[in-house]
């Protein structure tokens, strides 16, 4: 079952670094910066930087409501910016710069205004957020997506410290970077692509059993293939538009960890799902019966 995702616009001054942080909130599925609700029918990063086609660096941020909240994705947001200083946040100075939230459906609005409102009840200035609705949104150029990630010393003006990344730490960041980042080992390097022993495959992040060895199989496409899980409950599919193709993302149920996604190509044309080694841990056969404790069958 489909988990239905909604979309939030958020601008907050250079979009590397809200987007770094902004793709790291649980429940967030997937992030794109680009240039949103300007004059330009063609904007580019030289016409917007002019300050002169009335776009703001934006980011489009794809999540499930039941994950995490509208609300809690706004106070995640509010701790990475300024919201008294107009058209301007850290040294980043134009109108491409401002802060704004920009709603895509009219159910968002009341949550937008509502949330703005109490914050200005306790604010000592007054907050120059704007809020709208989304009127235009164009992705920016390929270098921008994912910046921080391809170059983590990269510019920013957000802390990225912020968000409390605790119980992450027994990962290493290949493993941080796939299960909350949603990125893709390359295919062939991962552990488990070409290992068949006989145990189960449990999610790296809490250890909650996702798959076992006996509905693995070869399918020579270079990650772990499996033909399902070992119960429905343990995962969770949503459709993924990122990189311009519509996919079936494979999340588990509990930490919510990017695992793969779901193709149905599989011997006569049956269920493969197509999982990152480094989003899996694989338990031997003889450990299986602490594993399985309290889990579906």
């Amino acid at each position: 079952m489909f988990e239905k995702q909604q979309v939030i616009y958020l601008a907050g001054g250079c979009f590397w670094g809200v987007e770094a942080f902004i793709s790291r909130l649980k429940g967030v599925n997937n992030t794109e910066v680009g240039y949103a609700n300007g004059r330009d029918l063609a904007p580019t990063y030289e016409k917007v930087c002019t300050g002169k086609t009335g776009h703001a660096e934006t980011v489009k941020a794809t999540y499930n409501p039941k994950i995490i909240p509208l609300e809690e994705i706004l106070e995640s947001f509010f701790k990475i910016i300024d919201p008294y200083s107009l058209n301007r946040q850290g040294p980043d100075i134009g109108t491409q710069y401002r802060t704004g939230i920009y709603w895509q459906e009219e159910s968002q609005r009341d949550t937008v205004i509502n949330f703005l409102r109490e914050r200005q009840k306790v604010s000592p200035e007054r907050i120059v957020v704007e809020a709208r609705p989304i009127s235009s949104f164009y992705p920016a150029e390929g270098y921008h997506q994912k910046y921080l990630e391809r170059n983590p010393q990269g510019y920013c003006h957000v802390d990225l410290n912020l968000i409390n990344d605790k119980e992450f730490d027994h990962l290493s960041k290949e493993e941080y970077e796939i299960t909350q980042l949603s990125l893709t080992e390359p295919p062939f390097s991962g552990k488990y692509d070409d290992f068949f022993e006989d145990g189960v495959y449990v999610d790296v992040v809490d250890g909650e059993v996702l798959f076992s060895s006996d509905d693995k199989f070869d399918s020579g496409c270079g990650w772990p293939a499996f033909s399902k899980p070992v119960c429905e409950d343990v995962i969770k599919k949503h459709r993924d538009f990122s990189h311009g193709t519509t996919r079936i993302e494979v999340r588990s149920a509990k930490s919510n960890s990017h695992l793969g996604h779901l193709f149905h190509d599989g011997p006569g044309g049956s269920p493969r799902y197509c999982i990152n080694s480094a989003a899996l841990k694989f338990i031997p056969k003889n450990e299986l019966n602490d594993y399985f404790k309290d889990k579906c069958p």
